[in-house]
């Protein structure tokens, strides 16, 4: 198995750069396979997600498309997707930003009984507690 990083799948998802897209491509659709697939992790999709939305300006649910490709393709072993899943069903109608939903999910799945943080935007969060 190998792990792709962050601008392995910019490049793949975005198709920007004449050099390194086709590259890219390259290791995504021929050593990523149903038997071997390569592996994402936490923060690689924290990082795609703020990649993609402050460099690249995509939507909220241009992003969630993403991501739910990523965690639906076969070929991809995303670090524990069914915690990825959760934390991206939060970030769909919620308004903190993925990496903050997904620290919650994780936490709480590890028996934390809330997540203390200064971030207001999670306070409707369960799995937060906001100090003010």
């Amino acid at each position: 198995m190998i792990g792709l990083d962050t601008n392995l799948l910019v490049r793949y998802i975005t198709q920007d750069d004449p050099v390194q897209s086709p590259m890219a491509e390259d290791i995504i659709e021929r050593q990523c396979s149903k038997d071997r697939p390569c592996f994402i992790n936490h923060i690689v999709l924290c990082e795609l997600v703020w990649v993609l939305r402050r460099c690249y300006k995509a939507k909220k649910s241009e992003i969630v498309k993403v991501i739910e490709q990523i965690l639906k393709t076969e070929e991809f072993a995303v670090q524990e997707s069914d915690i990825v899943w959760l934390a991206l069903n939060d970030y769909k109608d919620g308004g903190a930003d993925f990496a903050d939903y997904l620290i919650g999910r994780i936490n709480t799945s590890k028996g934390c009984e809330s997540t203390v943080t200064f971030d207001r935007t999670v306070l409707n969060m369960n799995a937060y507690k906001v100090l003010s």
